[in-house]
């Protein structure tokens, strides 16, 4: 299973993990013209905020904001070796270096993002 996929079954635990999309699908091109395959159709799952609130220790944890206490809220292993898997499972292109404040703060709007994608509810200011 996919990191991503760890902590999209965390938040949950219902859905199937194995179909869950981590990264956008790559763009295809023919030769008359480019197009993006569609992803796959997401099914409702709930609004997130409210699943990761309910969690025990989420009243410590600054999991809206911070990877890291996401990763911990979880019960995920939130060590900078498991946060570079999760960045290059998201395809990270940006400049700022592995555990800078810039880079843990584009990999949590990703993952957000990615769970919106997949279905689950997510507040815009917590998004991409």
């Amino acid at each position: 299973m996919s990191f991503f996929g760890k902590i999209f079954s965390k938040i949950f635990p219902s859905a199937n993990a194995a179909e869950v999309v981590a990264a956008p699908p790559a763009a295809t091109t023919s030769t008359t013209a480019s197009a993006t395959p569609a992803p796959p159709p997401s099914i409702p799952l709930g609004d997130v905020t409210p699943i990761l609130d309910a969690m025990p220790g989420a009243a410590a944890l600054n999991w809206r904001t911070s990877i890291v206490d996401l990763l911990k809220l979880l019960g995920l292993d939130s060590s900078l070796a498991a946060r570079k898997e999760l960045a290059n499972e998201l395809i990270y292109t940006g400049s700022d270096e592995p555990g800078s404040a810039g880079w843990n703060l584009w990999l949590h709007r990703q993952v957000m993002t990615r769970i919106a994608a997949n279905g689950g509810t997510v507040p815009a200011e917590l998004r991409d």
